[in-house]
């Protein structure tokens, strides 16, 4: 399924038939909402995140696993998974629902005060990376790969100099 065909309607629909108690909340494209996902605001409380490609579907047992051990250690809400859908006939990869946090991108006409945005922003970065991630995950193919030795990108690189004609 491309990400083209991930619509409202097919939302409203998944939520309608995996959490009927959620059906006819309405359900809006979220403008920018990232590469990996598609992400829909459910109603006033919540979202829905359905991976665009078939390569994102391991970050969802990561997420589910560890956001709500990372949320009370940080100094900032992130996002927690509120439900795990299963994948269907209409949509061939698992999903979540996660609560909504209120707020908007973070551009330069929007921020009024950058001394405390970056403060609050620094104090979020020191609370992560001081959290207990005993037991979290290594690097791997939920993370991309991030973490890994660079070895791990040495035959993708070889092709693209290959397209690229050897540049």
């Amino acid at each position: 399924m491309d990400r083209a065909d991930i619509t409202a309607e097919l939302v409203a629909k998944l939520v309608a038939d995996q959490f009927p108690g959620w059906a006819g909340l309405p359900v809006v494209p979220v403008e920018l909402n990232g590469w990996d996902n598609t992400t829909f605001r459910l109603g006033d409380e919540l979202s829905v995140r359905l991976p665009s490609a078939d390569v994102y579907v391991a970050e969802i047992d990561k997420e589910h696993r560890w956001l709500p051990v990372l949320a009370p250690q940080l100094s900032l809400p992130i996002p927690t998974p509120v439900a795990r859908a299963e994948p269907s006939v209409a949509f061939p990869r698992p999903w979540s629902v996660y609560g909504w946090i209120d707020g908007w991108p973070a551009t330069p006409d929007r921020v009024g005060d950058p001394v405390a945005f970056a403060t609050d922003l620094a104090g979020f970065l020191a609370s992560l990376y001081q959290a207990d991630t005993t037991d979290g995950p290594g690097a791997g193919p939920h993370s991309f790969s991030r973490g890994c030795a660079v070895s791990v990108w040495d035959d993708q690189v070889r092709e693209t100099i290959s397209v690229l004609g050897g540049c």
